[in-house]
């Protein structure tokens, strides 16, 4: 519940700051200098991008809450018992319980499950790049079913 609070508060920081960042484009435009409205068109470019990223950020999350519920909810949902040194998750165990779930995706590349599931390894793994490519193709998976 934190995480949603801190995310409502920030997306809303966000919003608030492109708002002002409009206003002040807008102030750049209307002036009689090229370069201030070179600004002001300059802003408008940034603000447009933050808030398609805030947005498809704010949909990756909502998409990937979404399917582990579906996934908790039918128990397939992997438990986080991976042993920890020093609060992190040992490097070998998360290597082991990453190779099952990638055999599973190789054997079943059609499965959304298996690709949520590989993305959860992925990132006890500590790759989070490829964690965020596994769920979003479990994402797209999803939604082609």
């Amino acid at each position: 519940m934190k995480t949603k609070i801190a995310v409502g508060l920030l997306s809303a920081l966000t919003l608030l700051f492109a708002g002002l960042a409009l206003w002040s484009a807008v102030a750049f435009i209307v002036a009689d200098n090229w370069i201030a409205n070179i600004l002001g068109i300059c802003v408008i470019a940034i603000v447009v991008f933050g808030v398609w990223a805030l947005i498809r950020e704010l949909r990756f999350g909502l998409n990937t809450e979404r399917l582990a519920r579906i996934l908790d909810d039918e128990g397939l949902l992997p438990q986080d018992d991976l042993p920890r040194v020093r609060g992190r998750i040992d490097r070998e165990a998360a290597d082991e319980a990453f190779e099952a779930y990638r055999n599973e995706t190789q054997a079943d590349p059609d499965n959304w499950r298996s690709w949520y599931r590989l993305g959860l390894a992925y990132d006890a793994a500590g790759d989070r790049k490829r964690a965020r490519a596994a769920l979003r193709d479990a994402i797209t998976i999803y939604r082609g079913a």
